[in-house]
């Protein structure tokens, strides 16, 4: 059986390629009921409970549609025995984004937590830098 740190790592490399497919089925996965999320765009005051997470992602799949990337740079992750986290850089924007701001990196942190034997996100977070 993988350890935690290995299904951590397939978790979320799996979330990041369903968010990087538009599979929303595949982004909903292994996230908890009563999940916790903070977002680039609005409302800065979080978003919480899976049906709101399930409505921020069409908006995000169309412009992502339009040549957008989404791919993991870095990915570390901290586990204990029921609670974890991770925390990565991801190249999230437009081919044009990327040529006037080559190292714009989006910020990723998870709260991760065991129940039964399985873990769910609990917390997540998504930032730019501001400059």
């Amino acid at each position: 059986m993988p350890d935690d740190v290995t299904q951590i790592r397939a978790l979320i490399t799996g979330w990041a390629e369903a968010v990087h497919r538009g599979d929303l089925d595949g982004v909903m996965a292994d996230h908890a009921e009563d999940l916790v999320m903070y977002d680039v765009p609005p409302p800065h005051t979080g978003i919480r409970g899976l049906a709101a997470y399930r409505a921020s992602w069409p908006p995000f799949f169309d412009w992502q549609a339009q040549g957008a990337c989404f791919d993991i740079d870095t990915l570390d992750i901290t586990a204990g025995t029921d609670v974890a986290y991770a925390h990565a850089l991801l190249r999230c924007g437009t081919p044009e984004d990327f040529a006037e701001h080559p190292a714009l990196r989006l910020r990723l942190t998870f709260g991760l937590r065991k129940e039964r034997g399985r873990w769910l996100v609990a917390h997540e977070h998504h930032s730019f830098p501001h400059d």
